[in-house]
């Protein structure tokens, strides 16, 4: 049995660069996500082609995001992250490249957003495995960490629509895709310079507030044995099984929602792209408020009830909204409560995951609750296609919002929700004590 200290110092610089690498890659994603659907509307006028490019961006995401948790574990994050983020790069730059020489055909371009999906699934898979190590380095608060990441998020979901709507309007989409390659370039060489060799190398980081001890056949074994341990582990965790089920439900609505209904109802209002980025940017910008409030207080908070609350916010109201031809600034209104919700519940939903997993599975736990999470995205913009072809917008509008609402308040229902509450020490231990690698033997997290 090997044993692995605490640093002698406190380091901000891995929480930072963690966080901004993670900043520059999602705003370019952001950009991505107004210019890609609107490219395809304009060039081809179909909502089934324009859900079926997001189908061929998220299916590969998911599979790939499910499979590499292991190698996360085994090769560690940090070089994940930026070699992946580093194909992503080149694979966007491409697809404006052969455009403009004319060699973009429907095809490649399901290629290139395929390609781009693949590599994206385990680079952000890397830098959210990262945080809880950069946590420690830094010695803060689970929760703060976690609602640091989910400013971040929010930031870069204010960001990145305002830049997208605006870059498509007046200049055209490709600009927006030629954007995403270069934030994907410059969060691989963040990742690359500005963090510790051996970042999540180790199966419990060196970092770590307390004496650990680290068991060799935790790092050792063949790959489809360390994905068994994964899927083992998740399976004893029902609050976990519980939130991804939902999870799962309600990324599938959003999937549609962002990628085929809020662009028809953008073309059919009148709004346009400048529309969609105005009300994401705002959504974005009381995200980071919310996100701000719960790095700051989250572990006081009750967590079951903020994080329901959240969601009845930021869930049904904006389908509806969009649904009742509503004005503009009806429209803002909504989605600004909407972003003020969901600020909380990536931070929280954040510490839960990292206090209830040990430290040396994250990766493979991380990927496998992920891809379930994410498992019906690739559908969302398949189904939203579909259904905007056969009963047109509202209607398709009308009855996302009534399964969005009913999937996050019948849920909630379920006994599971109460551990939510309660703290385990998976990730992190009291200084003195051990943590051993049972399911089992969660200790009491630390609070600084």
């Amino acid at each position: 049995m090997t044993t692995v200290a605490a640093p002698p110092v406190r380091s901000l610089r891995p929480l930072v660069g963690v966080l901004a690498a993670t900043a520059v890659s999602l705003t370019g994603t952001r950009v991505s996500a107004i210019a890609l659907p609107w490219f395809v509307l304009a060039t081809t006028g179909s909502a089934t082609l324009t859900g079926l490019v997001a189908f061929a961006e998220m299916t590969p995401y998911v599979l790939v995001k499910a499979l590499t948790g292991p190698l996360v574990d085994r090769l560690g994050p940090r070089v994940v992250s930026w070699t992946t983020d580093a194909a992503s790069a080149v694979a966007a730059g491409l697809v404006p490249l052969l455009h403009a020489q004319g060699l973009l055909p429907f095809w490649t371009l399901l290629v290139m957003v395929a390609v781009i999906g693949a590599m994206r699934g385990p680079g952000d898979l890397a830098k959210s495995v990262m945080v809880p190590e950069a946590a420690d380095r830094a010695r803060v608060p689970m929760e703060r960490a976690t609602g640091l990441s989910g400013v971040t998020e929010r930031l870069a979901s204010t960001i990145g629509p305002a830049v997208g709507g605006g870059l498509v309007a007046l200049v055209g989409p490709l600009a927006g895709l030629a954007v995403n390659a270069g934030t994907f370039a410059l969060g691989s060489l963040i990742i690359a310079l500005a963090l510790p060799p051996g970042m999540g190398r180790s199966a419990v980081p060196e970092a770590a507030s307390s004496t650990v001890p680290v068991e060799p056949d935790q790092r050792d074994g063949g790959y489809w044995r360390m994905f068994r341990e994964g899927f083992g582990f998740l399976r004893t965790e029902p609050l976990l099984l519980t939130v991804t089920i939902m999870v799962g439900i309600t990324n599938l609505l959003d999937a549609g929602f962002s990628t085929v209904l809020l662009p028809v109802w953008a073309r059919e209002s009148g709004n346009g792209p400048a529309g969609i980025g105005l009300i994401g940017s705002v959504l974005g910008v009381t995200a980071v408020a919310g996100s701000l409030i719960a790095a700051t207080l989250a572990h006081r908070l009750p967590r079951r009830t903020v994080f329901f609350v959240g969601f009845l916010l930021a869930g049904a109201p904006r389908y509806l909204v969009l649904a009742l031809d509503a004005p503009m600034w009806a429209v803002v209104a909504v989605f600004a409560v909407g972003g003020f919700g969901s600020g909380f519940l990536n931070p929280i939903l954040g510490a839960v995951l990292f206090e209830r997993v040990p430290r040396h599975l994250l990766g493979r736990v991380h990927a496998l609750s992920d891809s379930l999470a994410w498992a019906g995205i690739p559908l969302g913009g398949l189904l939203a296609g579909a259904a905007v072809a056969l009963v047109g917008l509202i209607p398709s509008l009308l009855t996302a919002g009534v399964l969005y609402f009913a999937t996050t308040t019948l849920t909630g229902l379920r006994p599971e929700w109460r551990e939510m509450d309660r703290q385990r020490g998976h990730g992190r231990a009291e200084a003195g004590e051990q943590v051993t690698d049972g399911a089992e033997d969660a200790l009491e997290a630390a609070r600084p």
